[in-house]
């Protein structure tokens, strides 16, 4: 596959007519082996089209940052274990130039703590039922999950930006969790009964799996929304749902002309609305509007700016070069709460991509159109953690 300025989206095909598209451009930088695991995912039985966007990155065993879609048969491996993560997008009463960072940042905790509220009115008020997974529910995870205040660097379409409601006064706010030990659960039993193997459409077990995937979903939103509810109300400050979109997950949507089954794994959908792409917790983050018709790149788009080097590889890179105290101040003036110092390093902003460039690529394709540019200000990660929650249910 190569790359392109003026054609960013690049169709190939295989023997069997499925089309294998990257999004990118010769700016860009995609790892090789990313770019083998689209290839040989794209030569699933029933694949019909692989797409690549400009985070894509290796994961285990399918990249991260890419969509699929196929017809006969769907595979949940490909959105994995955290069934539903995604990014939801809130607007806030809190004038920006009022915030007391240093303090403000001292308030803030038990963010990644089980909830101590009416956890059974929130499940209920969601449509949800309770679950021995709902310890989780209002807390952020492992990895690169986070809550983060923002904002506004830059306005560029002052017309979305007043029709959705935003006021480049006042703060934003960007939650990142998915479904928690709820998601684990499922993709546990799932490899136990079924392994990596695909189902048939249809197939009764793989219909159940949707089932309780969809349920996940939900739940995941539901999480984000409690997370942000408990971070404004430690801020003392009122929210309203901007946007919420999920990047890990298995749909059946309408695609060239009938039903279809849609993989994403670190991709946004952009049905839904306006999309906010985040950088890392030291870059801009970026609120974009999907445009044209995007069947060709399975109605998706990048999630993240993507990483550039493995978890493992970032604290040997940067631990002669930056203290953690170093980290938990940002470039553009940010703080960063955050006391796993290993988690501190893996998601320091160095270990990913250049957010500029991925969003610039998602322009070239034609795509998106940028609403806003935001800068973060406080990112919660978390105050302590134990190796279980680090890594059972990241």
């Amino acid at each position: 596959m190569g790359t392109s300025n003026k054609k960013t989206a690049l169709p190939e095909t295989k023997p069997d007519g499925a089309e294998l598209r990257l999004v990118t451009s010769d700016r860009s930088w995609i790892e090789g082996k990313a770019q083998q695991q689209l290839e040989t995912t794209a030569q699933l039985p029933a694949i019909e089209l692989a797409v690549g966007f400009p985070d894509l990155h290796p994961g285990k065993s399918y990249p991260i940052g890419a969509a699929f879609v196929s017809r006969d048969m769907f595979y949940p491996a490909l959105a994995g274990n955290d069934i539903g993560c995604g990014m939801s997008f809130w607007q806030t009463d809190q004038l920006a130039r009022k915030v007391k960072l240093d303090r403000l940042a001292g308030k803030l905790s038990g963010l990644d703590l089980p909830y101590e509220g009416d956890e059974a009115r929130w499940l209920e008020d969601h449509d949800l039922e309770p679950s021995e997974f709902d310890y989780g529910i209002g807390t952020i995870g492992g990895g690169n999950h986070f809550a983060e205040l923002q904002q506004v660097h830059k306005v560029h379409d002052e017309d979305m930006f007043a029709l959705l409601g935003l006021d480049a006064k006042c703060c934003s706010m960007l939650v990142h969790s998915g479904s928690r030990g709820l998601g684990q659960e499922i993709w546990t039993n799932l490899l136990r009964d079924h392994g990596y193997n695909g189902f048939a459409a249809s197939d009764e077990n793989g219909w159940k799996y949707l089932k309780n995937h969809d349920y996940a979903v939900n739940w995941a939103s539901a999480n984000r929304a409690l997370i942000a509810r408990r971070f404004a109300d430690q801020a003392r400050f009122d929210i309203a749902a901007v946007s919420d979109n999920c990047h890990n997950s298995v749909t059946v949507e309408q695609w060239r002309g009938g039903d279809a089954f849609v993989h994403r794994k670190g991709a946004a959908t952009s049905q839904k609305g306006v999309v906010m792409i985040p950088g890392s917790r030291g870059t801009l983050s970026y609120l974009v509007q999907p445009i044209g018709q995007q069947d060709d790149t399975a109605f998706s788009l990048a999630h993240g700016a993507g990483r550039r080097w493995q978890r493992g590889e970032v604290k040997p890179r940067l631990s002669h070069k930056f203290s953690p105290q170093d980290l938990e101040q940002t470039t553009l003036g940010g703080r960063v709460i955050c006391e796993d110092r290993d988690l501190l390093y893996e998601e320091a902003p160095q270990a990913y991509k250049d957010i500029g460039q991925v969003v610039a690529d998602l322009e070239q394709a034609n795509l998106i159109k940028v609403i806003a540019v935001y800068k973060p200000m406080i990112t919660y990660k978390c105050r302590r953690y134990s190796r279980q929650e680090r890594y059972g249910h990241g």
